[in-house]
């Protein structure tokens, strides 16, 4: 029998990414243009199995277009503090409805944020205007990642992550 598959995250990057922290989502279309956006909330299963960025519909047409033709996707989720950066990708991305459901994620994603950007020196009214959005024109982005790649800036950005052992 073979081994299972190395986990793709350490506790220590789950633990970063469950926080909640800035998270930048980018796609391409078929061409190869980029579309990015900057996601309004992020959830990360205990287990890393699943990924979910939350974007503004309205906001996010192009990206979502994108997201639903080729199924690509590419979070960038950075601390702003400390420009702790780690990118996370994936070939087969799923849009869903932001459900009520959703709704305590997407609280506790802006009460870290307020945290974490006030560490910079902004209050939490930036981070609740910056981050306001009813839900209803909220779409989910739901992804399995398959790729990891340290995005800090210095001599390891770019590389990818060594997964985690067992």
């Amino acid at each position: 029998m073979a081994d299972a598959p190395a986990a793709l995250l350490d506790p220590g990057h789950i633990a970063m990414l469950a926080k909640g922290i800035s998270a930048i989502v980018a796609s391409r279309n078929a061409a190869l243009r980029p579309s990015v956006m900057r996601a309004m909330g992020s959830h990360i299963r205990p287990d890393a199995s699943l990924v979910t960025v939350f974007l503004r519909r309205s906001q996010s047409v192009q990206l979502l277009h994108d997201i639903e033709s080729t199924g690509q996707i590419a979070v960038v989720f950075s601390e702003p503090f400390t420009h702790r950066t780690l990118q996370l990708k994936a070939p087969r991305a799923r849009v869903r409805a932001a459900e009520p459901g959703d709704l305590p994620l997407l609280q506790d994603y802006r009460h870290s944020m307020q945290e974490e950007v006030g560490r910079v020196g902004y209050g939490p009214a930036y981070v609740a205007a910056m981050l306001s959005a009813p839900l209803d024109d909220l779409v989910a982005v739901e992804f399995t990642p398959t790729a990891a790649f340290d995005q800090t800036p210095g001599p390891r950005a770019g590389r990818p992550v060594e997964p985690a052992r067992p």
